[in-house]
């Protein structure tokens, strides 16, 4: 019985501590974000004609299956990025900024604008992101949006729950980066 009993903890341990590998990038099954720890809801890769340009992972308190459960989800998210080819800064700051306007609304687009340029602005104050660079996209419900890149805070936090939304969308949206990179975030196989 004891037999059994060290088994079962070692699987449940293996289990607990086991991580998702995109493209070389393991990410955890959780994350700690502020206070809370969400869970891995789905990792995938970023490429281009046949370039690897990045792995993310997103992170949410519950997991979902489609993007408006995703984007009603409640608490703080991450999205975790790691390049995997060297990028600068205006590269990955444009791809952003065209990938809201690709999904939201012109007069939501409007009321975001000067958002969008402080996160602009805070991206390209790093000039570059070299590849294995771990670019955090934090919301965090008692201050807002928040940029880490190399475990450090980029910016202020950007106010409001609609802008994290609304990069949450350049994936999740109606025209995403990627459609088989939006399954895979979602958890879809």
């Amino acid at each position: 019985m004891k037999k059994l009993l060290l088994v079962f903890s070692l699987c449940a341990a293996t289990l607990v501590h086991a991580a998702t590998e995109v493209a070389g990038v393991k990410f955890d099954n959780s994350m700690k974000v502020g206070s809370a720890e969400p869970l891995l809801n789905g990792a995938g890769l970023r490429s281009k004609l046949f370039l690897k340009i990045y792995a993310v992972g997103l992170y949410l308190s519950e997991r979902r299956a489609t993007a408006a459960e995703t984007l009603a989800v409640k608490g703080p998210k991450r999205l975790q990025i790691v390049t995997l080819r060297d990028l600068s800064a205006e590269q990955f700051a444009d791809a952003l900024v065209e990938g809201v306007h690709k999904n939201v609304a012109a007069a939501e687009a409007e009321a975001l604008k000067a958002r969008v340029e402080q996160f602009r602005s805070a991206i390209l104050a790093v000039k570059e992101a070299p590849k294995g660079s771990v670019i955090q996209i934090d919301w965090l419900p008692e201050s807002g949006t928040r940029l880490s890149i190399g475990g450090q805070k980029r910016g202020e936090d950007i106010p409001g729950e609609d802008f994290y939304q609304a990069l949450l969308r350049i994936w999740l949206g109606d025209k995403p980066a990627q459609d088989d990179l939006k399954d895979a975030l979602l958890g879809r196989p």
